[in-house]
This record gives C-alpha cells, sequence and structure tokens, in this order.
C-alpha cells in the first residue's frame, strides 16, 4: 500500500476527522505531529501545557504510532516525503493568516516533489465563504450571519466515525520530548487538575453538559457559580472535538429556546473565524479605525493588579484568579473584566488579550481577538461604547448570594451577601473584619466611567 502522511495540528482527534479519514481510504497511515519552533514561540504558556497532555492522549489513541517531530515544517515534511515516498499528505484547514501562508507554501513544494496534498475543513461548521451576504460580501454584525447568513448556508455536515487506520512503518526518527512543553515550576499540575484534555475527555464534557446543564442554558449560562455552561471551548481550540459534532448532538434534542442559544453560541464562533479569515491583523488593528487616536493608558502598575486579581472589586478579582487556577474564565465574567480593563482603566485591549492568551487554555486567535475588540468597542458588531459593565451591579445580578466570589477570594468568604460585592460600603466594623491584605477599591467607577465617554466623545 502507498503511504499517506496526515499532519494533525489542531484536529487532535480521530473521529470526526476528515482528513483522517482521507488518509486512510488510499494508503498506510504516518500520522505527525511537528513541534514548530515558531508555532510554539506564538502559544501561550497554557495552550503548551494543555498541547502536552492533549498529545500524550492522541498518541494512546493511535497505539503508540503517532511521530512526532521538532523543527520547522518546511525543512520537514519534504524530507520526510522523500523518505517514506509518499503519495499523498492530508491536513486540516487553517483559516489564520500565517497558517495559511504557511500551508500554500508546502503544497507547491510538495507538489513540486509529486506528492498530492488535501487540505479538508475538519473545524469549522461553515467555511468563511460559504456564510456571505446576497451581494456576496461578508457580514459584519452577528445577528444577521447567523439568522439570515448561516440559515441559508448548507447544514453543517454529520460527523464521520473514526477511520480504521492501518499504519505505515517508520521509525527512522528520533522523537521529539514533550515534556519540554511543561513550564519549570509545577503550576500547571493544580490546573490540569480541573480538567480532561484529549478527546475523550471532550466527549465526556459534550455528554455531561447535555446531561445536566443544556437545560435552562440560555438563562444559567450567565450565572458564574451554576454549572450552566459546557466548558468545550478548550477542547474546541485543540481540535479534540469538531464543532460539527456538538451540533448534531444539539440538534438531535427536542428543539427548544436553550439548544437555539447554544447552537448561537457555535455560531459566534464561526463568526470570529469569518472575520480573521477577512482580517488578518484582527489580533493587532481596531476593525473600527475611529478608536485608532483613542487615548488609551500606559499604566503597568494598574495592568498588573488586573491581571494579579487585586483591583478590590470582588467579581474581578475572582475572574482573574479563576483564570490563574484553573485556565478558563466564565464567559459573563470574562465580559466584565475586559471592559474594567479597556473602560475603567483605559488599558489597550491588546494587553487583556495577550493575559487571556497566555493564560487560558481556550485561547483561540479567532475568539480571543474577537471578543477583545467588541467588548472594547473598537470590533466588529461591538457594544455600544457607553455599555460599560458596572462591576458592583453586575456581581449582584449573577453572583448574588457571593457564591462565585467565595470561591475564588476566600478573603471575603466570611462576608454575607450585603457587603461581600462592594466591601468599602460596609461599616468600619466591618471592614476591619477584612483580611489586611485585601485591597480597597483601585479605582473610582463613576469618575473612571466619565473619563472613558469623554475620551470615545472626543473622537473624530
Amino acid at each position: 500500500m502507498s503511504v499517506n502522511i496526515h499532519w494533525f495540528r489542531k484536529d487532535l482527534r480521530l473521529s470526526d476527522n476528515p482528513a483522517l479519514c482521507a488518509a486512510a481510504k488510499t494508503g498506510a497511515v504516518l500520522p505527525l505531529y511537528i513541534l514548530d519552533p515558531d508555532h510554539l514561540e506564538g502559544l501561550g504558556s497554557a495552550s503548551r501545557v494543555w498541547l502536552c497532555h492533549s498529545l500524550h492522549q492522541l498518541k494512546g489513541s493511535l497505539n503508540n504510532n503517532l511521530l512526532i517531530l521538532a523543527g520547522r515544517p518546511l525543512d520537514i515534511l519534504p524530507k520526510l516525503v522523500t523518505e517514506t515516498n509518499a503519495a499523498h499528505v492530508t491536513w486540516t484547514r487553517r483559516y489564520d493568516p500565517d497558517g495559511i501562508a504557511q500551508d500554500q507554501t508546502l503544497k507547491s513544494q510538495l507538489e513540486t516533489q509529486g506528492t498530492r496534498v488535501l487540505s479538508l475543513n475538519g473545524s469549522l461548521l461553515w467555511e468563511p465563504w460559504e456564510v456571505q451576504k446576497p451581494d456576496q460580501t461578508p457580514y459584519r454584525v452577528f445577528t444577521p450571519f447567523f439568522k439570515r447568513g448561516c440559515t441559508a448556508a448548507p447544514l453543517p455536515r454529520h460527523p464521520l466515525p473514526a477511520p480504521i487506520l492501518e499504519f505505515a512503518e517508520f521509525s527512522q526518527h528520533s522523537k521529539a520530548d514533550l515534556s519540554k512543553l511543561l513550564p519549570n515550576t509545577d503550576w500547571h499540575q493544580s490546573v490540569t487538575s480541573h480538567w480532561q484534555p484529549g478527546e475523550c475527555g471532550a466527549a465526556q464534557s459534550l455528554c455531561t453538559f447535555i446531561e445536566r446543564a443544556l437545560r435552562g442554558y440560555k438563562k444559567g449560562r450567565d450565572f458564574p457559580a451554576h454549572q450552566a455552561t459546557s466548558r468545550l471551548s478548550p477542547h474546541l481550540h485543540f481540535g479534540e472535538i469538531s464543532p460539527n459534532q456538538i451540533w448534531h448532538a444539539v440538534a438531535a434534542l427536542p428543539a427548544s429556546e436553550d439548544t437555539t442559544h447554544f447552537k448561537s453560541e457555535l455560531a459566534w464562533r464561526e463568526f470570529s473565524y469569518h472575520l480573521l479569515f477577512r482580517n488578518p491583523n484582527l489580533h493587532s488593528r481596531n476593525l473600527n479605525q475611529k478608536f485608532d487616536t483613542f487615548p488609551w493608558r500606559e499604566a503597568p502598575e494598574d495592568l498588573r493588579k488586573w491581571t494579579r486579581g487585586q483591583t478590590g472589586f470582588p467579581i474581578i478579582d475572582a475572574g482573574m484568579r479563576e483564570l490563574w487556577q484553573t485556565g478558563y474564565m466564565h464567559n459573563r465574567v470574562r465580559m466584565i473584566v475586559a471592559s474594567f480593563l479597556t473602560k475603567n482603566l483605559m488599558i489597550h485591549w491588546r494587553h487583556g488579550l495577550a493575559w487571556f492568551h497566555d493564560t487560558l487554555f481556550d485561547a483561540d486567535p479567532a475568539n480571543n481577538a474577537a471578543s477583545w475588540q467588541w467588548v472594547a468597542g473598537s470590533g466588529a458588531d461591538a457594544a455600544p461604547y457607553f455599555r460599560i459593565f458596572n462591576p458592583v451591579t453586575q456581581a449582584r445580578k449573577f453572583d448574588m448570594d457571593g457564591t462565585y466570589i467565595r470561591t475564588y477570594v476566600p478573603e471575603l468568604a466570611h462576608l454575607d451577601a450585603k457587603h461581600i460585592h462592594a466591601p468599602w460600603e460596609a461599616s468600619e466594623e466591618v471592614q476591619l473584619s477584612l483580611p489586611g491584605h485585601y485591597p480597597p477599591p483601585m479605582i473610582d467607577l463613576k469618575d473612571s466611567r466619565e473619563r472613558a465617554l469623554a475620551a470615545y466623545s472626543a473622537l473624530p
């Protein structure tokens, strides 16, 4: 049989992997993962940890037949194709600018060598060119994108079963050391204890969500202390599960406001990728160029307090500490902390994006950039700039009894629900009972809100 190389990237699964299935149909498969130094340099610390665990799981699923090499794909793949006389190379298509450029170069070089390259969509419900306005221009507002564009597009394809693989024999290369992905400290051990990276963990997370949390999702998803979200985002980020598998698992259930709303959340991920595909600088440049002259503050000490969860606002500090301790943050809280950074502190959204990129397990390049720009007001379909989340009001509405805050800000655990959201408003006696190391509010919410609105109003 001919040898077909399947190059795994962000498709670390066997089931519903169209490119892997294509490789299995026409020959023996050599599963490959490349630890590309350029790619690793751009990965956040949390993503590197997850990748290490996910590759271990994938290797086990492949009966230890995953070839893991370290180096640049442009050096490794052409040489490996020659050594194995591979007839095909398959991979899952990418949509970020660096990935697209690398794939185009590689495809041209490999086809010059006489090897066929096949790239297939295995990470999106719809490819960017499949959802467009009737005039063939891209959507820039989410609601019509979902209600009109996605409805008019073909239904997402049904998931594929895992292929039966015959593995190509090849053992001439030394294996790369995955442990180099891990940090020198033991920080990652406690963080990963909250998760089960890998395809099996992703499938279990989906089952748990459908059985325990999907009912009531539309309203429950806003309450950070409730177990009402899917927690599938890290698994989607690394391709341990496909959006098609999730979509059709939910579509098989009786239709409800909860299933519809969850599908819309999957569509937000699609919208973010469609934005990235057409705006390669989404991570660095304002989509709304009006913000190019916005007077962002350079305030390193304020940024440090925000990253460390030492702002003096309990819901903000709880969110930032949840992120540090678990590699995750509840979505409602993400919006609150992002609004606080970009509007109350007037610190550039790129600083927030960079911190999330380094600390989130689900640091997806499209979602992360699009979401930060959305909150900051500079993105597509952005929230009105005057929508500035008040962290006290938000906490009282969505963490009424303070359960979430108590979980991650133990200094305040003894406070009752009346005082836990704004301890500085409590009596002197209550404030004296606080541990000395919990800080007072770093800013005045009203003054900082007015400052941000004034700066926005002054834009041309």
